[in-house]
């Protein structure tokens, strides 16, 4: 389950939040009712509380502090559509609120359509739009740049332990990376990656590579010990040793 993110209308005008910009997911919000809705999703032991009210969608409660709202999840990716604060001397009257509003949704819904909906309440106009989706899709670039960063340093500390090749799956690539010392004076590193990318993605890939002159990548025919296998791409280049000594440490 992924980590519950905001809409951007609910962002806006329950959380009365300013939306990040893109390199900032909306899945790292620092927000309680953010915070509480992960904590409830990821752990099993939770008992997830329906909102009986809405009978058009099936929506969960989430609260912490005076902090109420309604999650609303799809296959894996659950959203936060709805938030609110509960007044003093009141114990659910978000929810309550929501419902009417729901209810006078329907009824608007309803008189706009020729088929009229046969529930009681409607949610759609809650529910993520294009805009959100897009969003969401944008930040995939960012999310992918985090995971990538990551997983090279995490390559090149075991590499650099073992002088082995080390390597990872992606959804469409498979990346690899072999670091060997030379005693302190070189240190030498070939990156590797099999499977169809395109060249931008090869070319993120090496500009993470830390201690590396972005200009000194030149293509290898072979790896340290093995020649090229079909669909593998190589590329090799001295890194500074004390970034080397830095990462092992």
């Amino acid at each position: 389950m992924d980590h519950p993110r905001p809409t951007l209308r609910c962002a806006r005008e329950d959380l009365k939040l300013p939306i990040p910009p893109i390199d900032d997911p909306l899945d790292e919000i620092d927000h309680p009712l953010l915070a509480k809705a992960a904590e409830q999703l990821t752990d099993d032991t939770t008992r997830h509380e329906r909102i009986r009210a809405i009978d058009d969608e099936i929506l969960f409660k989430v609260k912490v502090r005076r902090w109420r709202g309604a999650i609303w999840t799809e296959e894996s990716l659950p959203w936060l559509i709805a938030a609110g604060v509960r007044e003093d001397g009141s114990l659910d009257d978000f929810y309550a609120s929501l419902a009417v509003d729901a209810q006078a949704a329907r009824a608007r819904y309803n008189a706009e359509h020729a088929k009229p909906l046969v529930t009681g309440t409607y949610c759609g106009h809650l529910l993520p739009n294009q805009d959100d989706y897009e969003r969401y899709q944008l930040e995939a670039g960012t999310r992918l740049i985090r995971h990538l960063s990551e997983s090279v340093r995490v390559l090149i500390r075991a590499s650099l332990h073992d002088g082995r090749e080390h390597s990872t799956g992606f959804s469409t690539f498979v990346l690899g990376v072999q670091v060997r010392a030379d005693n302190g004076h070189e240190t030498y590193v070939a990156v590797r990656i099999t499977g169809s990318v395109p060249d931008n993605i090869i070319y993120l890939v090496l500009d993470l590579v830390p201690g590396c002159d972005r200009d000194g990548w030149y293509p290898e025919p072979r790896l340290p010990g093995r020649p090229l296998y079909g669909a593998e791409q190589a590329w090799s280049n001295l890194m500074d040793p004390k970034v080397a000594s830095t990462l092992l440490s």
